[in-house]
């Protein structure tokens, strides 16, 4: 027969096993946040950079297209069928030609 001694220590023992084995699923589980956490972070930052570049993009395309319309305008190659909307587009100061 096992001792008292001898079954306080397989007790123990036992006990002392349960624990790092519960660190370790804690451990893990610790890591599946983690990796849960930056791959959310990373999607975020990964959709504000694709908005701020979309942002980027529109205001250079007006710009171009506000450049283009002054240089039609100082050349006078602007037509009536030009529908672009700029600062120098204004009525008053461009005349039609059939004025």
């Amino acid at each position: 027969m096992a001792s008292q001694q001898d079954l306080s220590f397989k007790a123990g023992e036992t006990v002392g096993q349960a624990q790092v084995k519960k660190d370790e699923v804690m451990s893990q589980a610790t890591s599946t946040q983690d990796a849960q956490s930056a791959a959310q972070t990373a999607t975020d930052l990964k959709d504000q950079a694709a908005s701020f570049l979309q942002q980027t993009g529109e205001q250079v395309k007006s710009m171009a297209q506000g450049a283009a319309e002054a240089v039609k305008n100082t050349l006078g190659m602007k037509t009536d069928t030009d529908t672009t909307t700029s600062p120098n587009n204004n009525p008053t100061n461009n005349p039609s030609p059939t004025s």
